[in-house]
């Protein structure tokens, strides 16, 4: 077997040995606030303005808090991330997601909540942060039940 050979199947060995990084960091201080304002903070949108322009389509009522379906867009030109908070749940801060210069801003998802609140949908776009809300009536059991 020649060196050069040996040399490439070594260091592709040792890169299938190794964990792959994840492509998302974990923002700790964020997902792990148990107040709405803590995990606006942590996102960095404590300053965020309404925008007509985030639309959140989710149930008026929701029969089981333990699947609540719903779908977020930004039509903000240049949004790079979306987040979803949940005013009353015990971690509000339910997802976030990141999208690359052409991606479109779209999102659906299923949540987990805790009881009848505002659904909170935060997007950031040229510098800016933006909000827009929703109420959602959740009739039986969520996170706490």
């Amino acid at each position: 077997m020649n060196r050069l050979r040996r040399t490439l199947l070594g260091a592709f060995a040792g890169l299938l040995a190794r964990p792959v990084a994840a492509l998302a960091a974990w923002n700790e201080s964020a997902f792990g606030a148990k107040t709405l304002q803590d995990a606006l903070k942590g996102i960095g949108a404590a300053l965020a303005i309404p925008s007509k322009d985030l639309l959140i389509d989710a149930p008026e009522v929701a029969e089981n808090g333990a699947v609540v379906p719903i779908e977020i867009q930004s039509n903000i030109p240049g949004t790079s991330w979306l987040a979803v908070v949940l005013e009353k749940n015990p971690f509000p801060l339910a997802a976030k997601f990141d999208f690359r210069e052409g991606a479109l801003p779209f999102v659906k998802l299923n949540v987990k909540m805790a009881e009848t609140s505002y659904v909170r949908v935060v997007a950031a776009a040229g510098g800016g942060r933006y909000f827009a809300t929703r109420q959602v009536k959740v009739t039986i059991g969520g996170c706490g039940g």
